[in-house]
């Protein structure tokens, strides 16, 4: 299925610095900077909830936008980088990439293991999976929501390398093909035994911002 074509209206930034930066989010617009596609980079207001909208989607970061800055055009763009409050957890900034026809660029995609690996079915063994995102290089249109890997195969200590992905004349992996995607461990007996009550320990909790530190708009 076709995706919806999306439109953010924004407003071009004349006034700069932390406190202007301050009194747009007041008013829920945050500061982005467009660049890229053969063009100067444009400093624009964008509000806040339309574009974490699109963050929050199904595309997430990949999702490809149309950025229509008043009074000087629209321009179809992709999320470069984008920082949230490590308190508030709203996002604060966005630096938006312009698309050129056919021109390839690289993002970073899900991974997704699909399947029941034979090691964890009938042998008892548990499905590790450590990487979960992969660099490509394609064009914008050619984005994959995920790649999809077949794990079903993998018995006790099999081991899934980036190698193992199918090719695809939609993409190119950049990813080294040694990189390990998932393996099937084995559960030792002393992790089976579970901690006495007064021993075991609420686990911590911690969030994970894209920055620690807001950075000052230019």
């Amino acid at each position: 299925m076709e995706q919806k074509e999306i439109v953010v209206r924004a407003k071009k930034r004349e006034r700069f610095g932390k406190n202007e930066a301050r009194r747009l989010r007041r008013a829920g617009y945050i500061p982005v900077i467009v660049y890229g596609g053969n063009a100067e980079p444009v400093a624009a207001a964008v509000p806040r909830s339309e574009l974490a909208a699109i963050l929050r989607s199904e595309t997430g970061h990949n999702t490809i936008f149309q950025l229509e800055i008043e009074g000087i055009g629209t321009s179809e763009v992709l999320f470069q980088d984008w920082e949230f409050d490590p308190v508030k957890g709203r996002l604060i900034h966005a630096d938006l990439r312009r698309l050129l026809q056919d021109q390839m660029i690289e993002v970073a995609v899900p991974v997704h293991l699909v399947g029941n690996p034979v090691g964890v079915r009938e042998q008892g063994g548990i499905l590790e999976q450590l990487v979960r995102e992969i660099e490509i290089r394609c064009r914008p249109r050619d984005i994959p929501e995920a790649i999809d890997v077949d794990v079903s195969h993998l018995g006790v200590h099999d081991v899934l390398h980036v190698s193992d992905i199918p090719k695809s004349d939609r993409f190119e992996i950049l990813e080294p093909p040694e990189t390990v995607i998932a393996t099937v461990g084995v559960v030792r007996e002393e992790e089976l035994e579970a901690a006495p009550a007064e021993e075991q320990v609420e686990p911590e909790v911690i969030g994970k911002g894209k920055k620690e530190e807001e950075k000052e708009e230019g």
